[in-house]
């Protein structure tokens, strides 16, 4: 199917845009994304002769990134972009149309060098209702005649700690859609080629997710994209492929000496079949860089762009190799040096290469930040309402009309509608919980986060209702260290929360007025780690997280337990080796919210920003273990939700007061590390 085809599935588009009805709501789950606030990605682009001025090519609405140039129609304009935007509380693909016809401008001008004005329409290709109202990512779309091909998350493997990553194509002109991928399979970063045959992907196989964080042990895999036969492993250990030819493409790894750096694989096809014996790889970046996510271009195979991390920058940048004269050519530093530049891609005459970047105040002033404290995010299950708190460990007043949340350093509440945010605490914190009974008092746990049994780390109460910061506290806890995750009861009396006196991280129950002075007895025992605990509304059960079947061994389980020290049963495990945290019961006690690696990792990490660990989405499941759910889907890193008790609709949307976060956020911890800075150890952990 050609590109003429093209207005007929705008038509039909332009009709899906119409909003449907959201389901009445009776529940509210507030939860954190990590870094997600700090974004505010829009796609730009430069060209690659005289890489002098960049263009924007999307403007200011959510998160725009993996932007993909279609091949080009029988005339030239417009020109078409394909990307990724989480506009509306959910992943969707989009269609950016430029025409420089509307200005009556003449064909020796580029339609980008119009992207501001009026000659712009956006078209919205794949959101919910093309997956029966299930929210997923979308990955790195590209488009095969008028077939979408591009990855979703909506269909569960059934199998704990496998990701649900599946390519997809969805023709646009008959809506039809088929999945690529074979079942109990994970692919990631899709990539059509030229003649939009063969589609290329990163994947585990049969072998599946080993837990890995950084570098996926993916290997790369071809198959038909009509309908996926064929599919045959052509590269052991690749990531992120980019077509230059039918038989030629581009791929990254991290090498044995450390370096991330970029290889070709060329093969032969035989019989209309590629023969997986005949291929030959070659390593095309030098070590002495970080080079990644490499990105080919059909109309000119003498170079390539490709994201970098040089020693002596803080930033990724993206420049152009030139793999014969094996030379690099800078593109963004010298444009906007303090921006981290992610993910490029080549237009199909060869002329533009375009990424995504920040488009704050940090970012040379283009545009605005994306600066929600509140932001609703698109729930599919009915009666629940999704949002996104930009502060850690955010927490409901019993009457659910204000949230106590962390921004370290320092505790903050604000009204549950964003409004009226104050600071009540400058003590170095984690983790909040109101009293059931006493109006005004959140229970926080002060000192470092992530820190030792040994480490001092205390409960305190804060009078969030008394201005004076010095004295709004009391000091619950006197001996011991790593005191943390207060929770208390239902009937104001008590507060459970883990402690590492005993040399191990286990439960305790105190006093909730007067702290260990007014009791203390020891709720669990043994050589593991018992923590982030939550008591349920009728008092009945504590759930938590706990290492006890593999102490030690990063594996964290739920389980729950009677007050008393009895009725000890596992809720949920997510799969060998994999965690489930920061569990927390519903308003009736009949549900609990958690987050989990259960889904494994929805994207490359490499091609995100640095999240601390990329994966973890939010969960529900019955307090029974049963009826295990998935509310979010993204690359990023979910965690730390809790439940309101009172609904919060799910239009809320509420911007800081002061401006937000202006777009600083960190790139990936481990594109820091230059081997010929590291050490031995940290050189062969890279391999």
């Amino acid at each position: 199917m050609e590109f003429s085809t093209l207005p007929l599935f705008l038509i039909i588009n332009f009709l899906l845009l119409t909003p449907f009805p959201l389901p009445h709501a009776v529940d509210t789950i507030s939860f954190t994304t990590l870094g997600r606030s700090s974004y505010a990605f829009d796609i730009f682009a430069l060209p690659t002769a005289s890489p002098s001025q960049e263009v924007r090519l999307t403007f200011g609405d959510s998160v725009n990134f993996n932007g993909h140039f279609p091949p080009p129609q029988s005339t030239p304009f417009p020109t078409h972009l394909i990307y990724v935007t989480e506009r509306n509380g959910s992943s969707q693909i989009f269609l950016n149309v430029f025409d420089y016809t509307t200005r009556g401008r003449g064909s020796s001008r580029s339609a980008l060098e119009l992207s501001t004005d009026s000659s712009r329409s956006e078209i919205r290709l794949i959101g919910e209702q093309e997956t029966n109202g299930r929210i997923s990512m979308k990955d790195r779309p590209s488009l095969a005649g008028a077939d979408l091909i591009y990855i979703s998350t909506h269909q569960d493997p059934g199998k704990p700690r496998s990701s649900w990553t599946a390519v997809y194509s969805t023709g646009l002109t008959t809506g039809l859609t088929r999945r690529l991928t074979p079942p109990g399979i994970a692919d990631y970063s899709p990539a059509v080629s030229p003649s939009g045959a063969l589609t290329a992907v990163a994947s585990y196989g049969e072998k599946g997710w080993s837990g890995d964080v950084e570098e996926l042990a993916t290997d790369l895999y071809v198959f038909s994209t009509r309908d996926g036969s064929g599919r045959v492993k052509i590269v052991e250990h690749g990531g992120w492929p980019s077509w230059a030819d039918e038989s030629t493409l581009y791929f990254h790894r991290r090498c044995g000496d450390g370096w991330w750096s970029v290889f070709s694989a060329s093969f032969d096809i035989v019989g209309g079949k590629i023969d997986a014996a005949s291929v030959v790889t070659r390593r095309v970046t030098p070590p002495g860089l970080h080079a990644f996510t490499p990105a080919a271009s059909a109309a000119n195979k003498s170079f390539i762009a490709v994201a970098t991390r040089r020693p002596g920058s803080e930033y990724r940048h993206i420049e152009l190799y030139d793999v014969v004269l094996n030379k690099f050519f800078e593109l963004t530093r010298p444009i906007s040096p303090s921006a981290h530049h992610l993910n490029p891609f080549i237009s199909p005459d060869s002329g533009w290469v375009g990424y995504h970047k920040c488009r704050g105040e940090a970012n040379d002033g283009v545009g605005k930040g994306n600066d929600l404290v509140i932001e609703n995010v698109r729930s599919q299950l009915p009666g629940l309402s999704l949002l996104r708190v930009d502060g850690s460990f955010p927490s409901y007043s019993p009457d659910g009309e204000r949230v106590a949340y962390v921004q370290f350093p320092g505790v903050y509440v604000m009204n549950r509608d964003g409004s009226g945010i104050r600071e009540v605490s400058k003590l170095y914190a984690f983790a909040t919980s109101w009293d059931w009974k006493r109006k005004g008092v959140v229970y926080t746990s002060a000192g470092p986060d992530f820190s030792s049994e040994s480490t001092k780390v205390d409960i305190v109460s804060i009078n969030v209702d008394d201005e004076d910061l010095s004295h709004n506290y009391k000091t619950l806890t006197k001996g011991g260290a790593n005191n943390a995750f207060p929770s208390p009861s239902p009937d104001g009396k008590w507060v459970v929360f883990r402690s590492g006196r005993s040399g191990h991280k286990n439960l305790y129950i105190m006093d909730a007025l007067n702290g260990e002075e007014g009791g203390l007895y020891r709720l669990t025992e043994g050589p593991w780690s018992d923590t982030m605990c939550n008591w349920s509304p009728d008092g009945e059960w504590i759930v938590f997280a706990s290492d006890r079947e593999n102490p030690g061994g990063g594996s964290f389980e739920m389980f729950k337990i009677h007050p008393n020290g009895t009725g000890l049963q596992k809720v949920i495990q997510s799969g060998t080796g994999g965690r489930t945290n920061h569990p927390w019961f519903s308003p009736d006690g009949k549900q609990i919210v958690f987050t989990s690696d259960y889904a494994g990792v929805s994207a490359e990490p490499i091609s995100n920003p640095h999240h601390y660990q990329p994966y973890g989405e939010i969960f529900v499941i019955n307090a029974d273990g049963s009826g295990l759910q998935r509310l979010t889907h993204n690359s990023f890193e979910d965690g730390t939700p809790t439940w309101s008790p009172k609904y919060i609709g799910p239009t809320t949307n509420a911007e800081w007061p002061y401006g937000g976060s202006k777009c600083q956020f960190e790139d990936c911890h481990w594109l820091n590390i230059f081997p010929n800075q590291a050490s031995k150890r940290q050189c062969a952990a890279a391999k």
